[in-house]
């Protein structure tokens, strides 16, 4: 059966590979899951998941796990791993476990026949209920009527709490979105994401009026690819760069070509971007001589979101549309195909002139997040 995640390590990532196993780099997994992206890989070795389970002794389950962390995640993660939030359980010695594995069995069984009789009961319109199991499956008592437990998690931003950097750079942002649109001097926002560029091993089929288009299951995996949101959201305006990275370098080229070209004319603009190493003034000296880097520099005033406080780029909700309209469940084998598919994205909204109305302001942001506001004793 051909291989869905297909391991095709590029020059350097091969390079890099072989330093870990050769001087033993790290930790025990990491030279591990090292040695087996090297033989699986299919311009190398390119033994099957078999050959390497026998080889270093895991499961074969292992072996394609690493496969589709490589495709899935990038080749950085898949080495050094995804850090747990908690650690390990602490591990039960001596008599202390097998008191505590007995009463855990015995619990488990007196807990499971009571269940069973209040179920029969309850069948025969004994109307008998039991507060005990009134508690979600991770076992936190109580758990509410509308069936929400614990194990249901949504990932958040949440600000921190009597921050007065985070409430001071939330107040700047949200006072620029309420100033009226300047020509002059408009509001442009940035933001940025990776995106892992996946080929086809094989030619899709294209699509009929009996089925849909058809795509092999299997690809490999092609590098990865880095996407700059520009965004000016009074204007109903964005423009989507894509570049191979995402250096000070690429970020200065970028933000050149937009203060040249579309606002050449302008005298400044202010971004708002988030505070990231890359988005800094040195960037333009990185990129260009010094008097043209002076320039551009001159031209921007800059709005940094604060830390845990990036959904107040509006940049990031771009991003998020065009994810969820171009690029998710899709497989873009290189950097052009991405290019063009993005820019048609853009060309279209950009056609519609969709802009976006900010409602929130100072005032607002005062009573909605006081959390975040230092608590002044007077």
């Amino acid at each position: 059966m051909p291989k869905k995640y297909v391991v095709r390590l590029t020059d350097q990532e091969r390079a890099e590979v072989n330093q870990i196993v050769k001087k033993f780099k790290g930790t025990n997994q990491k030279v591990r899951r090292a040695q087996m992206l090297l033989k699986a890989d299919a311009d190398g070795p390119n033994w099957t998941d078999q050959e390497i389970a026998e080889a270093f002794g895991c499961r074969c389950q292992t072996v394609e796990n690493v496969r589709r962390h490589l495709v899935e995640r990038g080749f950085a993660l898949t080495l050094n791993g995804v850090k747990r939030a908690a650690g390990p359980t602490p591990k039960r010695t001596g008599w202390s476990a097998g008191v505590a594995g007995h009463r855990d069995a015995a619990g488990a069984a007196t807990d499971r026949v009571r269940e069973l009789e209040l179920t029969a009961a309850g069948a025969a319109g004994g109307g008998i209920t039991n507060r005990r199991y009134d508690q979600s499956r991770d076992g936190t008592a109580h758990a509410k009527k509308n069936g929400m437990t614990n194990r249901k998690i949504e990932y958040w931003v949440i600000p921190p709490e009597a921050d007065a950097e985070f409430a001071a750079g939330m107040e700047e942002v949200l006072k620029t979105y309420a100033q009226p649109y300047d020509a002059a001097k408009p509001v442009l926002c940035m933001d940025e994401q990776p995106v892992q560029l996946l080929k086809e091993t094989r030619t899709p089929i294209p699509a009929t009026a009996d089925h849909g288009r058809r795509v092999d299951y299997e690809y490999e995996r092609a590098g990865t690819a880095n996407i700059f949101m520009f965004t000016e959201p009074l204007a109903g305006w964005r423009q989507v760069d894509v570049r191979a990275t995402k250096t000070k370098v690429d970020w200065a080229i970028a933000m050149a070509g937009l203060l040249e070209n579309r606002y050449g004319h302008c005298e400044k603009i202010v971004l708002v971007c988030d505070n990231l190493n890359t988005h800094t003034k040195g960037a333009f000296y990185e990129a260009f001589g010094p008097e043209r880097a002076r320039q551009l520099v001159g031209r921007i005033e800059f709005r940094h979101t604060p830390k845990h406080g990036s959904w107040l780029n509006i940049a990031e909700n771009e991003l998020s549309s065009l994810t969820r309209q171009c690029v998710a469940g899709r497989r873009f084998g290189d950097i052009e195909n991405l290019r063009h598919e993005t820019s048609a994205w853009s060309s279209d909204v950009n056609n519609q002139q969709k802009g976006v109305e900010w409602h929130m302001k100072v005032d607002e942001a005062r009573i909605k997040l006081a959390s975040v506001y230092p608590k002044i004793m007077t």
